[in-house]
């Protein structure tokens, strides 16, 4: 039986990538998308490619109750969950998110909302599913913007990017991979945060230095590691980061 795996925000950039790549690898994909118009026709397009891929509701403005209700589907039709992949985000690029002195409440709130809140809360029903496959993997992507060494690193790149509600609920996000990791650390579940890099996509106003392919590949990776693979980190492509 094919391996099951979930990636939200996944009917276009880095998330479409690679639900691309793991249906190509034999995964039964379950796309989610906010917008059913749009998962359907990411969809389409894996599947005239010969992948097996269905569109699923995966909505962060409402993760609890689409959670559970992707909880009590998965269960039903598959009775377990291989692989969840919460790439799912917001960058706020009105100008609200800036630096610690002129961020704005709302940008902060809506920020940790949907990148921090919103995932938690959708990852917590579904981990039934985790626990009941043969081994499991959970990948939160999150950047090297969320890691405290690198912003406070004067000879990284980091260093001066300092939108602090897309930085601190990466940070936050970093921190549930590593208590997450902690409590499943008995299982053969691996919990890992992936920085993708700064690709092309509609997160920065497609401003990004890398490929969409570049973006999807340690998240492909890791998805597939074995089960002495490491779990609690924190990984990009070539290596790893600093908390």
């Amino acid at each position: 039986m094919a391996k099951v795996v979930l990636i939200t925000g996944a009917n276009k950039g880095i998330g479409f990538e690679v639900a691309r790549q793991l249906g190509r690898a034999g995964f039964t994909v379950l796309l989610g998308a906010r917008d059913a118009k749009r998962g359907e026709e990411a969809v389409a397009k894996l599947r005239s490619e010969g992948s097996d891929v269905r569109y699923v509701v995966a909505d962060l403005d409402r993760a609890a109750e689409t959670g559970k209700a992707l909880a009590t589907q998965i269960a039903k039709e598959f009775g377990h969950l291989d692989v969840l992949v919460n790439n799912a985000g917001i960058f706020d690029l009105t100008g609200g998110d800036s630096p610690a002195s002129m961020v704005t409440s709302e940008a902060l709130k809506r920020t940790f909302q949907i990148n921090f809140f919103g995932t938690v809360e959708f990852t917590q029903p579904l981990l039934p599913l985790l626990r009941g496959a043969e081994s499991a993997r959970i990948i939160n992507v999150s950047s090297g913007l969320g890691s405290l060494g690198l912003n406070s690193d004067a000879t990284s790149p980091f260093y001066p990017v300092k939108p602090l509600g897309y930085n601190a609920s990466k940070a936050a996000l970093n921190m549930f991979t590593v208590d997450l990791a902690w409590e499943l650390r008995d299982t053969k579940i691996k919990v890992n945060s992936i920085c993708p890099g700064y690709t092309a996509t509609d997160l920065n106003g497609n401003s990004g230095t890398q490929t969409i392919e570049e973006g999807a590949e340690a998240i492909v990776r890791f998805a597939q590691q074995p089960d002495d693979s490491p779990t609690g980190g924190f990984f990009h492509k070539d290596g790893s980061y600093p908390w």
